[in-house]
């Protein structure tokens, strides 16, 4: 289907790039997120961790699964199926960070939980475009202090690791994207295309399972239940605990 041939239905060809109809590359990346999140799933619901990690990690494969639907379709509503989960992954993300500090600890779930019901019900009506990525933005921007918080308050060397791990996967993903995003013209008259999209949701991937790990291992030591990093296969890193015989949470 050529760039004119494109029902109202479907994304505008200028929406799209050339990288992104590739979706074999594409949703091979965005499955890296199914792939990596089932590990530390397991690893949280076999050594009994708190059930926000377990949503946590189960919206990150369902925006994985949202993103391969989207990225071998095109359309419009699949495009919500990418983007709306990615709205629940950032709340979700903020619960975690704020809510050991949240005087009122029944009221934030429940005003994030209808603040993503409410989005994304309106966002299936009017399809913001530009303002649903300002505004996911902001909410990222949002997490950055806590997350640097959490940082600096941990006294871990492979922890800290992971923390620098995430965010060299996040600049790293974030400029395959920009590159592919603003050279998509030059770079697709190469001899070889180096899928800037795909490498973009293959980083993206490692960086929400390095996230992932980093505050499981962090939310550990607030409770005290003794965490540490151990790698599975000498490669992937996830946390182990031992929790006391009496661990009150905080």
């Amino acid at each position: 289907m050529g760039p004119d041939t494109y029902q109202p239905h479907l994304l505008p060809f200028s929406n799209t790039n050339e990288s992104q109809l590739v979706t074999g590359f594409v949703s091979s990346a965005a499955l890296i997120r199914t792939t990596n999140n089932p590990e530390c799933q397991a690893s949280g619901v076999r050594q009994r961790f708190e059930k926000r990690f377990c949503v946590l990690h189960v919206s990150i494969m369902a925006l994985a699964i949202g993103s391969m639907l989207y990225h071998a379709t095109l359309q419009r509503a699949q495009q919500q199926s990418d983007e709306t989960p990615m709205m629940w992954e950032i709340l979700l993300y903020m619960y975690i960070l704020y809510s050991p500090d949240w005087h009122y600890p029944r009221t934030m779930p429940i005003f994030l939980f209808l603040y993503g019901v409410i989005f994304g019900i309106v966002h299936s009506v009017v399809r913001f475009g530009i303002g649903f990525k300002v505004h996911y933005v902001i909410l990222c921007l949002l997490c950055i202090p806590r997350m640097y918080k959490y940082y600096i308050y941990t006294d871990s060397v492979c922890a800290k690791r992971l923390g620098k791990l995430y965010v060299i996967t996040l600049l790293l993903g974030g400029l395959c994207w920009l590159c592919d995003h603003v050279f998509c013209k030059e770079i697709s008259r190469w001899p070889f295309n180096p899928q800037g999209h795909a490498l973009w949701h293959l980083f993206m991937g490692f960086n929400s399972y390095f996230a992932n790990t980093f505050l499981m291992f962090c939310r550990s030591q607030q409770l005290a239940w003794s965490p540490k990093i151990v790698r599975l296969m000498g490669v992937l890193p996830y946390v182990k605990i031992q929790k006391p015989k009496c661990s009150k949470r905080k």
